[in-house]
Parts: C-alpha cells; structure tokens; sequence
C-alpha cells in the first residue's frame, strides 16, 4: 500500500471509502428499475452481482448506453479504472499502473476522456483525463489539489478540495477559480438538464432520531445563484440524481427517493444480498434502466 506523504491525503482516501490500514471489500450490484414519470420502483428478482471478490470496487459511474467505469485495487493493493461492459459482461482495464492510483472515474462532456482522481507517486492527488481511445493520460489541472470528488459543467469541473474546511471550488478560467462552499460533504453531483451543482452542506445539520441530516445546497454556474434542495436522508451523505427532479440515497440495504420540491424522502425498496451490508455510493442508467449500488461485504 502507498505511504502518503500528507495527513490530508491519508484523510481523504478515508472519505474516498479506503482505510489507511486495511481496505474495505465492496462489491457492484445491479439492478433493474421501472421508473413511471417521476416515480421510480425496484424490480424484485433482478439483482446481480457485477463484482464478487474480498477487495475494493467501488464508485460506479455509467460512461454511456452500456458500459460503466469503477475504481477497482488489484492484488497488490493498487487501484485502477475499470470499464465493465453490460452486453458482453467483459471487464477491460483502462488504467494499469503499479506507481499511480486512480478513482472517481468519469465520462467528460465532450466524450473523449474518461476522467478520474489519480494520486501520483509523489502523493498529488489531481484531476486527469484518460482519452478513451487508450491514449495517453493528461492532468488536467496542476495546481488544484487535493481533488477528491467532482463533477462536470460546461468542460470544467467543480471540485471537492480537502482542507481545513473542505471546500468546493469551480474554475471558470485559469484566473478565476471561485469557491462555492467550505464545509461540504463527498456528494458532489450536478443536476441533469440544469447549470447547477449540487452538493451537502455540513454547516446546516439537523438531528433526527440520533443521527445527522445535513442540508443539500445548489450552485447555479450560469446564474451564479444559490438553491435549497432539502436535506439528506438521516445518516446517509451519498446522494445521486435520477433526473432533473428525482434524487436517490442509500441507508443500510434500503434505497429511498424524494422529489427535490418535498420534505421527505420514500423508500423505493429493498437490496436483499446474503452477507452484504450498507449501500453507499450509486450510479444509474436511463438507457438501460438498471441501478448499480456499492454495498459493503460483512
């Protein structure tokens, strides 16, 4: 395992779902869903395994109509991008590199690259492109750092920076690079069809039945405004969105949906895998019309 030079980067593989000292075993799961307009329904029976290894593989993220990129560690620990097909059921290495580690993969808008949070050799922990053609790999930004979650507007991405407080920071150009909000959760997730991105806010929390909800903030890039979109559900901090007005979370195997203009959040349905435990992150399909959920082995 990689000894990092920073107590920063050690902090934040921890956000990113690695212990320092021992990795956590996760695995992809599949599912199929109906979703009805603005409501969306597991279907029973459907469950598949994608991944089943005592290791990491984690933060699913669909690149297009049927392919989906993960961060999965090899046996010596070092971790890689992974293109899982779901016509052919075939994994195919984009990134195979025993002295870089990459994750938090995903598709840039134009298409071309595959991007992902990589931590160099000397314990950077920056942006990079990997063209999809196989190409060689391009950082895309060298002095923003530590970079551990982020999502995509207009070919920039807004980035999750870990500090004292984290904070969530947009270059509009090489000379204007805002910060948006300090304080923010890993959930750094854009809403479809809109110029906002959303993301948790820790300095709003509220507590309800022993554990936190904390409130999910927007940031409109275009209009430079500021959007309430309720709270999290108690004690869960990954969020996704399923369309321009549907958000989806995980609690324990339970999955739970809410409509960003109402208070509260339903549940959807239930992930039953013998010997698995807590969903966290996700990523959907409405393509394919499948969830794919990380769940954490027992």
């Amino acid at each position: 395992m990689i000894r990092f030079k920073s107590f920063y980067l050690i902090s934040l593989l921890i956000l990113l779902g690695i212990n320092s000292n021992a990795q956590v075993s996760t695995d992809l799961i599949a599912v199929d869903v109906k979703k009805t307009g603005q409501k969306i329904k597991l279907i029973p029976g459907t469950e598949v395994k994608i991944t089943d290894r005592k290791a990491y593989d984690n933060q699913p993220n669909f690149i297009n109509e049927k392919q989906m990129a993960f961060s999965a560690a090899d046996e010596s620990g070092n971790h890689d991008i992974i293109i899982y097909n779901f016509e052919s059921k075939k994994f195919t290495n984009l990134t195979k590199s025993s002295n870089l580690n990459e994750y938090s993969p995903s598709i840039t808008d134009c298409g071309m690259y595959i991007s992902a949070v990589t931590v160099e050799e000397d314990g950077k922990q920056r942006l990079w492109l990997y063209p999809t053609n196989f190409g060689e790999p391009e950082l895309l930004y060298d002095d923003i750092e530590p970079v551990g979650y982020y999502d995509w507007y207009d070919n920039k991405a807004a980035m999750f920076v870990l500090g004292s407080p984290n904070k969530l920071v947009y270059p509009y150009s090489k000379a204007e690079i805002i910060t948006i909000s300090q304080n923010v959760g890993r959930s750094i997730k854009k809403k479809p069809k809109s110029s906002i991105i959303t993301y948790i806010d820790k300095n709003e929390m509220k507590e309800i039945n022993g554990e936190n909800s904390y409130a999910i903030k927007g940031f409109d890039l275009e209009k430079r405004t500021y959007h309430d979109f309720g709270f999290t559900y108690p004690g869960a901090e990954d969020f996704i969105w399923i369309d321009k007005n549907v958000m989806l979370t995980g609690k324990d195997n339970k999955l739970y949906s809410r409509n960003f203009k109402n208070n509260s959040w339903a549940e959807m349905g239930t992930i039953n895998q013998p010997n698995y435990g807590k969903i966290s992150r996700m990523a959907y399909s409405p393509k394919l019309l499948k969830l794919v959920v990380v769940m954490e082995r027992n």
